[in-house]
């Protein structure tokens, strides 16, 4: 941690400073979890070692609850497991995600010490809980699970005082951070990573984190150092500039991104993107044709079909109607298209709905169609290096690979790895594969540029002989990793 240094960020409390020079993609810090635990939703469906999704886990012979991968996974994670395992058994049942994590925090701090490694430079005491912020219904759930926990704890473990627990179930509340699976796709679970907990926020951030899993061959870790988080710089960094980090989805507009860093992590934002609205007109606006605009009430009826319309389309999507879910977007689509800017973000979101569905039909040309036109919007809101604009640049890649659009796909994989080199860095998973397509897509376009029919020859041969496979089932619209930090909901 020679990197950083803790210092008094005037109106936000402590953070991190840099205490050296960095540029696009340095790894500034990385650090190992205290504690990390699936999500109670995904308990059967992930590795509660290397959270790995997979089709088939073994389940533990004893609690009924774990699963692992296979032996060697389960091996790796019994350090973490045991005392878990066997309170368990007694108590009759898995308790919650939060608790079950606080457990884990506590049976390691008892053997360890408040400190665990040469890395760690806070303590939980330091960490704020916030519990004197919570809202009555909110102290009432805590309440619910500090009986719980005392239930659970076993008596032959150490024990604590509830003033104990009920700090660190409140640093979990606000500082648990959402873990992903190994493709960095999903949010599978909650973690807590101390040092990263004084990293503050900002709506336009010079960090970006990212859960690097590790290399799997090395799993015989008394604890799982394999589920590290990397800050990483986003761009210069001087010398003694403060390390932020973005804890919602920039996409959201000022006071909604307020609202919600007000709500689930107690603090109002004054950074320079809320206190100026900045780019809240685009994220709104009406589409510009030749220098004029609509008016504000078509494009107010625009945005509010929009949402009523964006409401359906999660209903459908929940029901698996997704021909439905085609429907209700072209009818959206039809509407504001014509009125609403290529930045507003209801448009947005139908646009990544629709592709993301088409994709699974297999209507490809379709898919990337829309699926770019996503990506030229975001290009406009977000960061050059923000990690979403990448995710949906690989998206739209692959659409316009799977459709035969070999330019533009090869294209797009092109930008989406420059951005993920930086936000990712060259090991992660997700790295890795783009890699693979940029190296494909290059050499499909040099036989592209030879001869296309050839290469569309070439092509529909290969599709005849191994038919494309249906996508995965497209997500929730709220699915997935959209903000830093987990809250129990």
């Amino acid at each position: 941690m020679e990197n950083v240094a803790i210092f008094d960020s005037p109106g936000k409390g402590r953070g991190l400073k840099a205490t050296k020079e960095f540029w696009a993609g340095d790894v500034i810090f990385s650090e190992p979890s205290l504690a990390a635990v699936v999500f109670d939703s995904l308990a059967e469906r992930i590795c509660h070692s290397c959270f790995r999704r997979q089709e088939k886990l073994q389940r533990c012979g004893q609690c009924k609850f774990a699963h692992y991968c296979d032996r060697t996974c389960q091996r790796a994670g019994w350090a973490e497991h045991k005392q878990e395992c066997s309170a368990i058994k007694a108590f009759g049942k898995a308790p919650n995600e939060n608790i079950r994590l606080v457990a884990r925090i506590m049976w390691r701090i008892d053997q360890e010490g408040s400190v665990v490694s040469d890395m760690q430079i806070t303590t939980l005491d330091e960490l704020e809980d916030h519990l004197t912020d919570l809202q009555e219904d909110e102290m009432k759930e805590f309440k619910v699970d500090i009986h719980n926990f005392l239930d659970y704890w076993p008596r032959g473990s150490k024990q604590h005082t509830v003033d104990e627990i009920s700090h660190i179930l409140g640093v979990i509340n606000c500082n648990g951070f959402t873990v992903s699976d190994q493709r960095g796709l999903q949010a599978v679970g909650v973690g807590l990573f101390p040092n990263l907990c004084l990293v503050n926020h900002d709506c336009w951030p010079n960090c970006t984190v990212i859960l690097n899993h590790g290399n799997q061959s090395a799993v015989n870790t008394m604890y799982h150092s394999q589920r590290r988080i990397e800050l990483r710089s986003l761009g210069k960094i001087k010398e003694g500039e403060e390390l932020t980090v973005a804890y919602v989805d920039y996409l959201n507009l000022s006071e909604e991104r307020k609202k919600l860093l007000k709500t689930q992590y107690f603090f109002d934002c004054t950074c320079e993107h809320c206190t100026n609205h900045i780019k809240d007109d685009l994220k709104m606006g009406g589409k510009e044709v030749e220098g004029v605009k609509p008016p504000e009430e078509q494009v107010k009826e625009a945005t509010d079909f929009c949402f009523e319309i964006l409401e359906k389309i999660e209903q459908a999507r929940l029901n698996a109607d997704y021909h439905e879910v085609v429907k209700l977007c072209t009818q959206c689509i039809e509407k504001a298209e014509p009125v609403l800017a290529d930045t507003h973000i209801y448009l947005l979101r139908v646009w990544s709905v629709f592709s993301e569905v088409q994709a699974y039909l297999q209507y490809f040309e379709e898919a990337a169609d829309y699926a770019r036109k996503m990506v030229e919007g975001y290009m406009k809101l977000y960061n050059t290096n923000n990690a979403a604009l990448g995710m949906a640049a690989m998206r739209a890649g692959v659409n316009h690979w799977q459709a035969g659009l070999i330019e533009v796909g090869h294209s797009m994989i092109c930008k989406a790895y420059a951005i993920l080199m930086v936000t990712h860095g060259a090991t992660h998973p997700i790295t890795k594969d783009l890699e693979a397509m940029r190296i494909q897509t290059e050499m499909e376009l040099r036989m592209f540029k030879q001869n296309e029919y050839v290469y569309h020859s070439m092509r529909d041969a290969a599709l005849k002989n191994k038919p494309m496979s249906m996508m995965h089932e497209p997500k929730s619209m709220e699915e997935g990793i959209k903000n830093l930090f987990h809250r129990k909901k």
